[in-house]
């Protein structure tokens, strides 16, 4: 059967798809596996969600909520389509999948490893909730009280800026006794 030049490239998008799920090979959600496919291809972001909906209808991908975001990952029947239907996505694609994987998922993770976020109490107050995560394991999280939103942001960013100096004060704090 030969696919008409707009079906070939929605099945190159969706093939795209599994491929970088293939080749990432852990769980990811749609924002960073988008960021992940647009420097390869330039693909509008509403397709993309068309077309991971569509792939997880066909159970070629796998959707799972975990710590407050939906992971997606290719299944065994994903793998196994993608096996069979790779040839469609040209040679330069996949080169450049390949070559610019790497340096984007290190991106990306260094983006996860510190997060902050900040929570309305009430209208004049917030939780924030800080966290340093090094390889999906927790190292630090800090929740404390904000009398402001400004406050709130304040705490928020610095702690989004300046983690890596941060971090290591508290834990000698918490390790250091009763000695000054």
């Amino acid at each position: 059967m030969k696919l008409n030049s707009e079906s070939n490239i929605l099945a190159e998008n969706k093939i795209l798809i599994l491929y970088f799920l293939n080749k990432i090979d852990k769980a990811i959600n749609s924002n960073d596996l988008f960021r992940l496919i647009l420097p390869v291809k330039e693909l509008n972001y509403f397709y993309f969600q068309q077309f991971l909906l569509d792939l997880i209808n066909n159970k070629y991908i796998a959707s799972y909520y975990q710590s407050d975001e939906t992971l997606y990952e290719i299944t065994t029947l994903g793998k196994n389509t993608l096996l069979l239907t790779q040839d469609i996505l040209p040679g330069i694609i996949k080169f450049k999948v390949d070559n610019c994987l790497k340096e984007s998922l290190n991106t990306i993770n260094d983006m996860h490893s510190i997060t902050s976020e900040y929570t309305p109490i009430d209208e004049k107050s917030y939780i924030v909730t800080c966290s340093l995560i090094d390889n999906g394991n927790t190292l630090l999280e800090l929740k404390t009280f904000a009398g402001s939103r400004d406050t709130a942001k304040q705490i928020s960013d610095n702690w989004e800026k300046n983690a890596s100096e941060i971090y290591p004060k508290i834990i000698n704090l918490l390790t250091s006794g009763n000695e000054k």
